[in-house]
C-alpha cells in the first residue's frame, strides 16, 4: 500500500469517528437517566440490593454516589451505533459496589476489577 494522506485518512476513519462525539448519542442519555432515576427512587437493581435502604445513606456520602457513577460509566459500552450494548451489566456492576459499601459481607462476584473502580478527571 502507497502511504498518502488518503490512504492515512481511510485508516484512521473508525477511529476518528469514533473521537468525533459532540455529545453523548441519544439512547446513552436515556440510560444515564434511567439509572440515575432508578439509584435516586431505591429501586436500582433490586436484585442485587435486595431491601436495602441506601439512599440515605448515598446522600451522606456524595464519594459513594461518585463511585457508583464511575463504576457504571466504566462498565457501560456503547456500539459504534451509538448505542448502549450493556447497560444491565454496567448498572448491575454499580450495584454490587453499592451492596458491598453497605454489607460488609456481601461477596462481588466476579470481583472488580482496577479499570471498572477507576475515577477519571475532567
Amino acid at each position: 500500500m502507497i502511504i498518502s494522506s488518503g490512504n492515512i485518512l481511510r485508516l484512521l476513519a473508525p477511529t476518528l469517528a469514533r473521537i468525533a462525539i459532540t455529545k453523548l448519542p441519544t439512547q446513552v442519555r436515556g440510560e444515564l437517566r434511567l439509572f440515575a432515576f432508578f439509584l435516586g427512587n431505591g429501586t436500582l437493581s433490586t436484585d442485587v440490593l435486595d431491601d436495602f435502604d441506601y439512599t440515605a445513606q448515598c446522600g451522606e456520602d456524595p464519594s459513594a454516589l461518585e463511585q457508583i457513577f464511575a463504576i457504571w460509566s466504566n462498565v457501560l459500552e456503547i456500539d459504534q451505533s451509538g448505542n448502549a450494548t450493556n447497560a444491565v451489566e454496567a448498572a448491575t456492576r454499580a450495584a454490587q459496589w453499592l451492596r458491598r459499601y453497605l454489607d460488609e459481607t456481601y461477596v462481588v462476584t466476579p470481583p472488580f476489577e482496577e479499570w471498572e473502580l477507576e475515577l477519571h478527571g475532567p
